[in-house]
C-alpha cells in the first residue's frame, strides 16, 4: 500500500502480511475549508475537545516499529467523530466537555451528509482497503488518549485497555502493563462496551479480528519524548502478544 495524502485520512504503508494494523480515530485537529473554526476561538482547536492529544504520535511509532500500516483520521472529531455511528448525536457534537460548538448547533441534512462523505467515509474506506489487501487477517490496534481530569475527577490510570467481547489481546496486555508498574484501567476511563463506538465494531468485531483499543493519559504523551517512551512500552508489551496470535514480531528500534 503506497503512502496516501488525503485530506480525510493519513495512510502510511506497512507490511500487509505482518498481521497488524494501527489506527487512530482522533489523530487531527484540522478543519476542512469552508467551516472556519466551527465558531470556536482558534485556540480551542488545540484542546482535547478537537483531537486526541499525542495519540497519533504514539500510533505512528507503533506502526513503524511493527512495520504495520497506519491509518489516521485527517479532520477534527468536532467536524465528525470517526469513532461514532453517523446517527449518534455525538457524531457532530453540539458541545464537548462543556464547550458549545456554534457551527454544530443546527446542522441540516445536506451538511450532515456532506461531512460524512468528506471526512468520515474516506477514513473508514482506507481502513477497509488495508484489511482487504492483507493476505492474513490483521489484529487491529486503535490508539486514543484521555484527559487527566474529567468533571473534577482526577483519573488515576496511566493507560486504559478497552475491550468488548474479544479478550485475545486485552487481558494479556493489561497483565503485561501491570507487571511494568503501570496503573492500568480495565475498560477505564471509557468502555468498549459503550454502544456508541464505531471503528472496532465496524471493522474488527464483524470479522472476528483480534483487536484492542488503548487509551493513554494525555499528560504522559503530549510531548514527543513522552509519546515515544509510552509507545516503546506498548510495543514491547504487544510483541509477544501479537506473536502468540501468529502476528508480527516487531522491529528492533
Amino acid at each position: 500500500m503506497d503512502e496516501i495524502a488525503h485530506p480525510a485520512f493519513e495512510a502510511i504503508p506497512g507490511a500487509l502480511d505482518g498481521g497488524a494494523l494501527i489506527v487512530c480515530d482522533h489523530a487531527s485537529n484540522a478543519i476542512p475549508p469552508g467551516y472556519g473554526t466551527l465558531g470556536l476561538p482558534p485556540e480551542a482547536l488545540d484542546r482535547h475537545i478537537a483531537y486526541d492529544i499525542g495519540a497519533a504520535t504514539v500510533a505512528r511509532h507503533l506502526a513503524r516499529w511493527f512495520s504495520a500500516p497506519f491509518v489516521g483520521s485527517g479532520f477534527s472529531r468536532l467536524v465528525v467523530d470517526c469513532n461514532r455511528r453517523p446517527e449518534d448525536p455525538g457524531s457532530m457534537p453540539p458541545s464537548s466537555d462543556g464547550t458549545p460548538i456554534p457551527r454544530n448547533q443546527a446542522i441540516g441534512a445536506a451538511e450532515r451528509a456532506a461531512r460524512l462523505a468528506e471526512c468520515f467515509q474516506p477514513y473508514h474506506d482506507a481502513i477497509e482497503a488495508c484489511i482487504a489487501a492483507a493476505p492474513m487477517p490483521p489484529a487491529i490496534v486503535s490508539i486514543h488518549s484521555f484527559t487527566p481530569t474529567m468533571s473534577g475527577f482526577q483519573r488515576p490510570w496511566q493507560i486504559g485497555v478497552l475491550w468488548n467481547e474479544d479478550r485475545r489481546i486485552s487481558d494479556a496486555l493489561m497483565a503485561a502493563l501491570a507487571a511494568q508498574g503501570v496503573a492500568v484501567g480495565d475498560n477505564q476511563p471509557y468502555s468498549a462496551r459503550d454502544p456508541h463506538g464505531y471503528t472496532l465494531p465496524a471493522h474488527a468485531e464483524r470479522r472476528d479480528l483480534p483487536h484492542v483499543l488503548i487509551e493513554i493519559r494525555q499528560d504522559l504523551i503530549h510531548e514527543p519524548a513522552g509519546a515515544e517512551a509510552w509507545a516503546t512500552l506498548l510495543h514491547d508489551c504487544l510483541v509477544p502478544i501479537l506473536s502468540g496470535l501468529g502476528r508480527h514480531e516487531g522491529k528492533i528500534r
